[in-house]
């Protein structure tokens, strides 16, 4: 591979990466929001780096032979930048329902139950999902009763047929460790799958004195839903 060929590719790559964070939103598909320092500034290093190298004097001897080989090495690089043009032009979205399914939600870390401050106001409480499963299983003073919350996710289809999960993915750093979040809506007719929704409604008590084993989500009992737009920031 040519000195011409390997700086234009770091070009292209740090501009890429430039582009997705410091131009736009789309990171945040990848990354928690506090990655996009580091990606700027790996995006500029990257470009520095290619744009130097296109512009340097020095060459290799093996870019000064003109054989079989480097026109093969010539390939290979461009098909290396097949992935960065991919993300580029079609920019692989926000991870959805088709992860959410195949997800197992690690057990969350037990809360102090005087950590949940009280819910304010008489209407309904915007709640992150994730802070609605730890009032629901962790809070003792059950500050969730009788209280209309409304929650921000995508639909996911429960197994058993028409009922749902209003879900989010949250993630540590990023995509690649991601989980769902869950709660199970009753009383509402499913939207279509990976549909962004705020649904409204008020948590249903467990029954159960004591946690069972395996996967349980809490219950959210709906009395109002509407679509929304998928937030520029996905990811709890």
């Amino acid at each position: 591979m040519s000195r011409v060929t390997q700086s234009l590719v770091l070009a292209l790559l740090g501009g890429v990466v430039l582009w997705i964070s410091g131009f736009s939103t789309s990171y945040l598909n990848y990354v928690k929001p506090g990655f996009r320092p580091f990606l700027v500034g790996a995006g500029v290093v990257l470009v520095v780096l290619g744009v130097a190298g296109l512009f340097t004097k020095r060459k290799h001897d093996h870019d000064q032979v003109h054989d079989h080989g480097h026109g093969h090495g010539h390939g290979v690089a461009w098909l290396l930048c097949l992935p960065v043009f991919a993300i580029l032009l079609v920019a692989p979205p926000a991870l959805g329902s088709f992860a959410a399914a195949r997800s197992q939600a690690p057990a969350l870390p037990k809360r102090d139950p005087g950590a949940f401050a009280p819910l304010a106001g008489g209407g309904p409480v915007d709640m992150p999902i994730g802070e609605f499963i730890g009032r629901a299983w962790d809070d003792d003073k059950k500050s969730l009763t009788g209280r209309a919350v409304r929650l921000t996710g995508f639909v996911v289809p429960a197994r058993r047929g028409g009922e749902w999960y209003v879900t989010r993915m949250q993630i540590a750093c990023c995509a690649a460790d991601a989980f769902a979040l869950k709660v199970l809506v009753k009383g509402i007719k499913a939207p279509p799958r990976d549909t962004w929704v705020e649904v409204t409604g008020t948590w249903v008590p467990h029954t159960f004195g004591k946690m069972p084993n395996g996967l349980i989500y809490p219950e959210l009992a709906g009395t109002g839903l509407a679509r929304v737009p998928a937030p520029a920031e996905p990811y709890e």
